[in-house]
């Protein structure tokens, strides 16, 4: 073993240790509460057992109980006295051990309480459990407030904890789990020849790229590495930067499967965390066999984190097959069926079908100098309407499943980096502007 991974896991052990005297501290407090609830109910007996003892006496021997009560003399009862002297010492200890925990707290980030619900929701809140450099890109990005699933994971998520979190789609659950990884890479002080730390896996490569641009975003001021490997790229460019390092690694599924397996240059025995983005989406595409053989792969001693918009059967298996140490279970709005976020609003047009084309052009026409998406049920019908729009001077862009990964790609990021563009045309199984004959 070199000296480099010897020194990261002597990292890795002081963390370790720090975690588990914080989880200790935390189950003596709660003893210590237990026993205070206890003491107090003994005490409020005593205290309703000596107003009776003094309702009873005469009036002189009433004035001599007040006395001696105020001025702590022999009269008291020496059960209530021994009972006092306890209080004393509880007291005392509790404080003792509320400043130690104050001080383990202050010396591993996100200590507040494995499920608390930031009470102010800014970003500024996390002033003292995530670096300043973070902090500063998250601010360059425009947030101000944290979601609820932000402010109700990333908590425990900077403990250590695994956890599994479902929310809907546009809830903010990308930087939910983005910035207590890029926190974990920094305290450990990864360097690229250290290898891989964080693999996080996206259904699809467009996912996995707008995943890889947030978290680009979010390592402006960070000197650790990241990349992106997916199907359809370069094989070979992606492993000779595997071979490098890469501090955090964004994949699809079956790309990384083959990169585990065939890339012998790809150091990823010092993985200190796993993340699942979408598991209901890697698990409706197909992935489900090459998930589990991801999971055989790769170390067992790691934090996990598995995010989805909804929960069923095979997203609880693979969140028993992931998940190991009792994790934490974090869900938003799990009451409500539709997996959409409230701020959505969907319409539909019931027309005849000889004026669909007539409504759809009105329509892009009249939103030019906004973002619009046009979903089509093939790839025929894609290249027809984008040959036909820029034809009578409507121009837009065409994506589906038959171009090329570079041609997809340089397509898909300016429509994810401007804020305004006219119409891109995108095959899907479903259509988001449907259009049914009447």
């Amino acid at each position: 073993m070199s000296i480099q991974d010897k020194v990261l896991l002597r990292k890795i052990k002081k963390r370790e240790k720090q975690k588990l005297k914080l989880l200790q501290l935390k189950e003596a407090e709660k003893k210590e509460k237990e026993q205070d609830i206890i003491e107090q109910e003994i005490k409020d007996i005593s205290s309703k057992g000596e107003k009776r003892v003094q309702n009873d006496q005469p009036g002189p021997n009433k004035k001599k109980k007040k006395n001696t009560s105020t001025a702590d003399t022999n009269d008291s009862s020496d059960e209530n006295s021994i009972g006092a002297s306890k209080d004393d010492v509880e007291n005392n200890d509790s404080l003792e051990n509320n400043g130690d925990d104050t001080n383990a707290q202050e010396s591993l980030p996100g200590s507040d309480g494995a499920l608390e619900i930031l009470s102010n929701r800014s970003f500024e809140s996390l002033n003292n459990k995530v670096c300043e450099l973070t902090l500063k890109a998250i601010a360059d990005m425009g947030f101000t407030t944290l979601t609820e699933i932000q402010a109700r994971s990333i908590p425990p998520l900077l403990e250590g904890r695994d956890l599994a979190g479902a929310a809907k789609t546009g809830s903010g659950k990308t930087l939910a789990f983005l910035i207590p990884a890029v926190e974990l890479i920094y305290k450990l002080k990864f360097m690229p020849r250290n290898g891989t730390g964080v693999i996080i896996i996206s259904p699809t490569r467009e996912l996995s790229m707008q995943t890889f641009g947030v978290l680009k975003e979010l390592m402006k001021y960070h000197h650790h590495t990241y990349g992106l490997v997916m199907g359809g790229a370069s094989r070979q460019t992606e492993a000779q930067k595997l071979s490098k390092g890469i501090n955090i690694l964004v994949a699809t599924p079956g790309r990384l499967l083959d990169h585990l397996q065939n890339t012998p240059d790809f150091l990823y025995k010092n993985l200190q965390c796993l993340i699942i983005d979408e598991a209901d989406r890697i698990l409706e595409v197909g992935f489900e066999e090459e998930m589990k053989q991801i999971m055989n792969l790769l170390p067992k001693r790691r934090q996990t984190m598995l995010f989805s918009a909804t929960q069923n059967k095979k997203t609880e298996a693979l969140t028993s097959l992931a998940l190991k140490k009792e994790p934490i279970y974090v869900g938003v709005d799990d009451t409500k069926e539709v997996a959409t976020v409230s701020g959505l609003e969907q319409g539909y047009v019931v027309c005849p079908s000889e004026k669909r084309m007539l409504i759809l052009f009105t329509f892009l026409k009249k939103n030019r100098k906004k973002k619009v998406m046009v979903f089509f049920s093939s790839c025929m019908s894609v290249k027809f309407h984008h040959e036909l729009f820029n034809y009578i001077d409507l121009p837009v862009m065409c994506i589906h499943g038959k171009q090329k990964q570079t041609k997809r790609t340089t397509t898909f990021f300016p429509i994810l980096q401007c804020r305004k563009w006219n119409s891109s045309l995108h095959r899907c199984s479903c259509q988001r502007f449907r259009y049914t004959s009447s």
